[in-house]
């Protein structure tokens, strides 16, 4: 999943940014409200971790106009501001939880797990298309009752696939949401961890459950690609 960190205190940001990357997300960040306004515009995010005291924009605002035009995407107010008013305040304009600083990492991350779980509508922490199986909360892949190993990446594309099981996603969106900022459309670093991941499911399998769409992209499914098994 890929999210957006806004925080204009650049330790924090960093650190916040690099324990999420660690556990597997897609991580873009911006320290002031405007730039943040333009990223959220323009990027297809799961979520955005928001701080409240940004230059040129305030928190608020920045809520306030996400709320005008993406009313769907989720917000996770991360704020000084411990007052019970504020509190209000940001989950009234919309913002769907509020942590205050000083906070425990660990508490953020599951904060998170919870709001892109209610996001995909999914309310269990496993995942599951025939004999694969994603435990979200554990971070481990099953596969045919056989623990498989992963590398992060591989494991959010997986994730993703799982998420969206039976429906084309094309190698755009994959980018958009399993990659930040940095990704190079046109590498081929992006084909390669998705043969990888295939390669992998393969193995147990004996046959590829995510089928090439020439011209569209990638579906997984239960009956996957047994043609060319």
């Amino acid at each position: 999943m890929r999210i957006l960190i806004v925080e204009d205190e650049l330790d924090l940001q960093e650190a916040i940014a690099d324990g999420l990357r660690i556990e597997g997300y897609a991580v873009d960040t911006c320290d002031d409200g405007e730039a943040a306004y333009e990223l959220i515009y323009e990027v297809n995010y799961d979520l955005v971790v928001l701080d409240l005291n940004l230059p040129k924009m305030d928190g608020l605002e920045v809520l306030e106009k996400i709320r005008d035009e993406k009313p769907e995407l989720k917000v996770l107010i991360l704020s000084a501001r411990s007052s019970v008013h504020d509190k209000v305040k940001g989950l009234d304009i919309g913002a769907n939880d509020y942590l205050v600083k000083p906070f425990d990492f660990a508490e953020l991350e599951a904060r998170i797990r919870n709001l892109l779980r209610r996001k995909f509508v999914q309310e269990s922490s496993m995942l599951s298309c025939g004999a694969i199986k994603v435990d979200l909360l554990k971070r481990i892949a099953v596969v045919d009752e056989n623990d498989i190993s992963l590398t992060k990446k591989e494991f959010a594309l997986l994730e993703y696939f799982l998420l969206n099981k039976d429906r084309v996603v094309s190698q755009e969106e994959l980018i958009e949401h399993v990659w930040d900022q940095h990704a190079d459309s046109f590498s081929g670093a992006i084909r390669v961890h998705i043969a990888t991941l295939r390669k992998k499911l393969k193995s147990v399998l004996n046959y590829d459950p995510i089928e090439t769409k020439i011209g569209e992209g990638y579906v997984l499914s239960e009956r996957g690609d047994e043609v060319n098994a």
